[in-house]
């Protein structure tokens, strides 16, 4: 997947990851709520931290997309990770947008924003023809994430890493509709 950064939206503009941005990631992987629905577990939080810098850092030499960071343009300040990348899901592959904000961002619409960024990204590029949500049965917040990204639910119990997780996805067909209202 050829990958951009620099992606902007109505308050957020995206940059690659950086090996310092494990700093600022920190305070995400200390937030026991923040963290609850992710599938890392049984690691400190400065471990998860490099985890996730290191997992998004192999993605962008493998040219397999990523999480991005999300600037806030009016202050500068880091709110989190956003981005496409491959997954597999019941044994097939397939193009997650993936959202992590540091909760003091939580209530801004910056998940919903930046997810809207990735998936018109993808579908304008021709990255998929479906693009996905793999979400937590219970992680609520993000299947309203999804839903407003004009996400449905494509299938309950769906196998992903050895865990069930609830799949939303949107079609380029669907998107299309979106875009023409």
């Amino acid at each position: 997947m050829n990958y951009v950064d620099s992606l902007k939206s109505a308050n957020l503009v995206t940059r690659y990851v950086k090996e310092t941005d494990a700093a600022m990631w920190l305070e995400y992987c200390n937030d026991p709520i923040a963290t609850e629905f992710t599938n890392i577990k049984g690691k400190s939080p400065e471990e998860l931290a490099e985890v996730f810098i290191d997992f998004t850092l192999k993605r962008y030499e493998e040219h397999r997309g990523g999480l991005q960071a999300l600037i806030e343009k009016e202050t500068g300040a880091f709110v989190g990770m956003c981005g496409l990348f491959p997954q597999e899901v019941n044994g097939e592959e397939m193009i997650e947008v993936g959202y992590h904000l540091l909760r003091r961002y939580w209530g801004k619409g910056y998940a919903t924003e930046a997810a809207q960024l990735f998936r018109d990204w993808g579908f304008e590029n021709g990255v998929a023809d479906t693009i996905v949500s793999i979400i937590h049965p219970d992680n609520h917040k993000s299947k309203k994430v999804a839903m407003r990204n004009g996400m449905r639910l494509i299938q309950e119990a769906a196998e992903f890493r050895g865990e069930r997780c609830d799949l939303f996805g949107i079609s380029r067909e669907e998107w299309m509709l979106l875009q023409a209202r």
